[in-house]
């Protein structure tokens, strides 16, 4: 009997396949602050999608779990997975790649697949190493789903046409642009249960409240700022669930996993006044034992705004200013003012929300005196959260394709660059931080806040452990 033909409505045959989803360790070594792990929302996103389409999935958050590169090729033996998906940011990409390579060491037949921050930026850099099959650009649920269903049902030709896929065909690379979601509710809760919660400190330094756990319920940007590339991540265009399906998740981690404090890690949460609005309201009617905490631009609050989010159970809002200066501010794109960020700041103490807030340091054309100002400013505004960011430019972004052009810069590694000016270069910047952080940090009306905060226990701890974060501009 001849086999019965495919049509166009088969399934793909995803039940005996497994995909395994992964971070790299972190760099040993590098300019940036190895913080507080939280569990990779981004990967979970696609992780539920795969298992929406049917796939068996698996995930390791490497940056959590540092395993070695034997070890994770004896994993690759035990789960022996199809496809590896690994996600990539500038700083990982030496790690991406060793990783990619120990895994095609004990599966050659696996394909691995890298998405991420970097892929969006530079996949060609990616695609340049012969152990990476598959680069996805932008958002990856359904890009992912699509290549994987392609692989499995041995139809690899097809995979240079999907929307968001970059492939080596014949020594070209193919890119092709990503295509969002307009309907992001299509997209299922993040697939937390896949990772070891129990092991991530799920507190929020903004918030009393534990445990305390992160959601994304928005994307794209339409600002322009020349320090971000999210929008070649995310597209220009701000999409985001329903206020409806962003108050089902919350309820989801509450009966499943005792959430109390929620951080909506997206930059423009009040960028939608109206969506904003609606889910407050939705929070009020529904009763939720909540409280959180959002980031978002000063031009983007107002008086009415913040006291309904303060009644909804909002403690604390991050406000990147990043320089006291107008020049630079409207340099890199920013368009706010300090007029702007003293009247958020006035606001929101009025309502009874705290502030958080970052400075960058190092920004183009900046001067030292510039930077000083920032500092006075910080003491001014009194938040009750205060970072100093070294600039690290990220790549393909508007200031980092100009410091490549005009040669003004101290090259980190492979991909990161910091100015160079003949007033400071890196080093120098990090020893301004250091004293930016105590000077603004060990005033006696900070170190009050802290201790009210903290407890003069947790606070005395603290200090003994030393407190300089080692922050920058590359996420």
């Amino acid at each position: 009997m001849s086999a019965k033909p495919k049509t166009k409505d088969s399934k793909p045959k995803t039940e005996n396949t497994t995909v395994l989803l992964m971070t790299t360790a972190p760099p040993e070594n590098g300019a940036w602050y190895l913080g507080k792990r939280l569990p990779p929302i981004g990967l979970m996103y696609v992780a539920a999608a795969l298992e929406k389409a049917g796939f068996k999935v698996q995930m390791l958050d490497n940056y959590l779990m540092k395993k070695s590169l034997e070890e994770i090729k004896q994993l690759i033996t035990e789960v022996n997975p199809g496809i590896v998906g690994i996600t990539c940011g500038s700083a990982t990409y030496p790690r991406c790649v060793e990783t990619s390579r120990a895994i095609k060491q004990v599966k050659p037949d696996c394909k691995i697949v890298v998405g991420g921050w970097h892929a969006s930026y530079m996949p060609d850099s990616l695609l340049a190493n012969p152990e990476i099959d598959y680069v996805v650009m932008g958002e990856g649920e359904r890009a992912i789903s699509e290549l994987a269903a392609t692989i499995v049902n041995g139809n690899e030709k097809a995979a240079a046409s999907i929307a968001g896929v970059a492939v080596k065909r014949n020594g070209e690379n193919i890119k092709n642009p990503p295509k969002y979601i307009e309907n992001m509710d299509e997209i299922p809760y993040p697939a937390r249960h896949l990772l070891p919660l129990e092991l991530y400190d799920r507190t929020i330094e903004y918030l009393d409240a534990k445990p305390a756990d992160v959601m994304s319920i928005s994307r794209g940007c339409v600002y322009n700022c020349g320090f971000c590339e999210t929008r070649k991540l995310w597209g220009n265009i701000c999409r985001g669930f329903s206020p409806k399906r962003v108050i089902g998740e919350i309820q989801d981690l509450q009966s499943k996993y005792g959430t109390k404090g929620i951080y909506f890690i997206n930059d423009n949460f009040t960028l939608r006044k109206e969506k904003t609005t609606e889910l407050c309201n939705l929070m009020l009617e529904n009763k939720l034992d909540l409280e959180w905490v959002c980031d978002t631009r000063v031009d983007l609050v107002n008086n009415e705004l913040l006291a309904l989010m303060s009644k909804a159970g909002c403690k604390t809002i991050w406000f990147g200013v990043e320089s006291a200066s107008q020049k630079i501010l409207q340099r890199i794109g920013r368009n706010t003012s300090p007029q702007e960020v003293e009247t958020a700041f006035k606001l929101c103490r009025k309502n009874g929300i705290k502030t958080a807030c970052s400075f960058m340091l190092g920004l183009p054309d900046e001067t030292l005196k510039d930077m000083e100002d920032s500092l006075k400013f910080a003491k001014k505004l009194n938040p009750d959260w205060c970072q100093f960011n070294t600039f690290i430019a990220y790549p393909d972004s508007r200031l980092y394709n100009e410091l490549l052009e005009k040669g003004n810069y101290v090259k980190l590694d492979e991909f990161l660059l910091s100015v160079k000016t003949e007033e400071f270069d890196y080093d120098s910047l990090m020893m301004v931080q250091r004293r930016f952080f105590k000077e603004f940090h060990m005033t006696p009306r900070q170190i009050l806040k802290r201790i009210r905060r903290e407890g003069a226990v947790n606070f005395a701890k603290r200090r003994l452990m030393g407190g300089t974060r080692k922050t920058t501009g590359v996420a």
